[in-house]
């Protein structure tokens, strides 16, 4: 295991660097991969059989082109359709991501809770065994947004979300029979941490958002502990699987983040 080999983060789009800082938080030095499959993106539009098998199939290109110590699919989306095809094909070790309903329906007091996420992640039986393990007694509502993923993906463009717009998808949660207790929302797509602080202008006062963020990144450092990393960090690479405007514009943005100019897969 040389230091330089690198720890990928693979997503749709640009909501993996939401699980990439807190990963760096506790890793400050580590090598990192940042790919967007932005030609397929985004994901939670997606007909399940087609993530199913794009994603394992691209994930081996990216282990072989970057010798990865370790994946992370920083999409719950992918996570919750794809992940175990993927720890079956690849003799890599795969962190997945999942949405964090436990650590929501411990610091709930009202017990209801809200999943925001995308449509093809909300609906998973992934998602109902995750609520009926960890908070069997609190009422889940769901909630799948495309249109909070767009809005992301422009931010990091350099277009600034409309709180209008955040507000009208968050009403999709708190609009339910009930939505009106709801004290803590599940980020259950990782993009929707980078619209935290928009999301928090207009929900109601007290509301609380938790995601898996932090929880990724102890289990990246946990499946690492003892290897060794580089004395000083390096510019993350940047991958995308499509080059257009939006790309270019995202490209720029990071840039001034540390990271490197981008890559074409």
């Amino acid at each position: 295991m040389t230091c330089a080999r690198p720890v990928l983060f693979f997503d749709s789009g640009v909501g993996g660097l939401s699980v990439v800082a807190p990963t760096l938080a506790l890793i400050p030095t580590a090598p990192v991969v940042y790919v967007a499959d932005s030609a397929f993106f985004p994901y939670g539009t997606k007909a399940e059989g087609e993530i199913a098998a794009r994603v394992p199939a691209l994930l081996g290109r990216l282990a072989e082109r970057y010798n990865p110590r370790l994946i992370v699919i920083a999409c719950n989306t992918a996570s919750t359709i794809a992940l175990g095809a993927v720890r079956a094909a690849l003799d890599v070790p795969i962190v997945g991501t999942v949405p964090a309903i436990r650590p929501a329906a411990a610091i709930s007091t009202t017990r209801t809770i809200g999943v925001l996420g995308t449509a093809a992640t909300v609906r998973q039986p992934y998602v109902d065994d995750l609520v009926a393990r960890f908070a069997a007694d609190c009422t889940v509502l769901r909630y799948g947004s495309a249109a909070l993923v767009e809005l992301a993906e422009a931010a990091l463009a350099g277009e600034a979300p409309s709180h209008d717009a955040v507000a009208a998808e968050l009403a999709g949660l708190f609009g339910q029979p009930g939505g009106e207790r709801i004290d803590v929302i599940v980020n259950a797509c990782t993009h929707f941490p980078l619209l935290e602080g928009d999301m928090a202008a207009v929900a109601p006062p007290g509301v609380r958002f938790v995601d898996g963020g932090p929880g990724i990144a102890r289990r990246v450092a946990h499946l690492t502990q003892g290897q060794a990393w580089p004395d000083a960090a390096t510019p993350a690479r940047l991958v995308f699987t499509r080059a257009g405007n939006r790309e270019r514009a995202i490209a720029a943005t990071l840039a001034a983040r540390g990271f490197a100019a981008p890559e074409t897969l």
